[in-house]
């Protein structure tokens, strides 16, 4: 395939550019920046490509770039592209808020990765510390197809393979699922609750607990409470336990919370980060 990838340069283009590189594909790294054009020829010792000759002919587009900037990006591009040209983002913020331009030959299609579990059982250290993924250890991704023939998805994944890899497990969603899932559930919800929990260790440190005793009690408690509440391992909570959740959750929680997950409220989301 020929891929060009946009945003080359950036953060997220170097980690996707890195994996790329070492295939066969004949893969062109587009970057506007100057400073992202020396990360290309420091980091991944790749030339920046001329963006009109990394598009013309690309079966592949990968839009690394911000999503504040995608719908501005795509409006650009996608009207110089070849029929049958698949467009790839990363994330589904822009494409769920209908930033992406209308044409009915090409193929969108939106993947963005899972990250490595907590309950990974890497064994090697590069591995164990890769926790984005996308270097040495496994993780899931999630796929969705969102215009275009039933062919391109296959082409979507198998890029997405490759940029994410080493891949433990590929889902194929739609991208009302997909933004489900990001912002609401992992960042809406799970980020949100996380601050609160180092607020909380924050407060117990201004209460007199030292506080590498506050990190080492609360992140090996949310080992074994994770473990417990997902499943990974066989066990209950204890009755004290039990008791203080039942009481603490009226107390952290609107009871209204679940409307994160709602179509209006997720979209008002969306529309704020893009």
């Amino acid at each position: 395939m020929k891929i060009a990838l946009l945003g080359a340069g950036g953060k997220m283009g170097i980690r996707l550019g890195r994996n790329l590189s070492k295939t066969s594909h004949d893969v062109h790294y587009v970057e506007i920046s100057e400073a992202g054009r020396e990360r290309l020829k420091t980091e991944l010792n790749v030339s920046p490509s001329d963006q009109a000759d990394a598009l013309k002919a690309a079966d592949v587009v990968v839009l690394a770039v911000p999503d504040t900037v995608i719908g501005t990006v795509a409006e650009k591009i996608v009207p110089t592209l070849d029929s049958g040209t698949l467009v790839i983002i990363l994330d589904p913020a822009a494409p769920y808020a209908g930033h992406l331009p209308e044409r009915e030959d090409i193929g969108y299609f939106v993947t963005h990765p899972c990250h490595p579990s907590i309950f990974s059982d890497e064994e090697s250290k590069q591995a164990r510390d890769d926790r984005f993924g996308g270097i040495a250890a496994k993780q899931s991704i999630v796929n969705a197809l969102m215009h275009g023939p039933e062919a391109l998805y296959a082409r979507g994944e198998e890029v997405a393979q490759i940029i994410w890899g080493p891949v433990l497990r590929s889902h194929r969603l739609t991208v009302e699922q997909l933004a489900l899932l990001e912002p609401a559930l992992s960042e809406t919800l799970a980020a949100s609750l996380l601050e609160v929990m180092r607020e909380g260790v924050e407060e117990v440190v201004r209460r007199g607990v030292p506080e590498i005793a506050a990190r080492d009690f609360l992140l090996g408690h949310l080992n074994i409470l994770a473990a417990v509440t997902f499943g990974h391992i066989p066990g209950v909570f204890s009755d004290a336990c039990n008791k203080a959740v039942e009481n603490g959750k009226p107390r952290l929680m609107r009871d209204d919370w679940k409307g994160i997950f709602e179509p209006a409220e997720l979209a008002e989301s969306i529309r704020r980060i893009t």
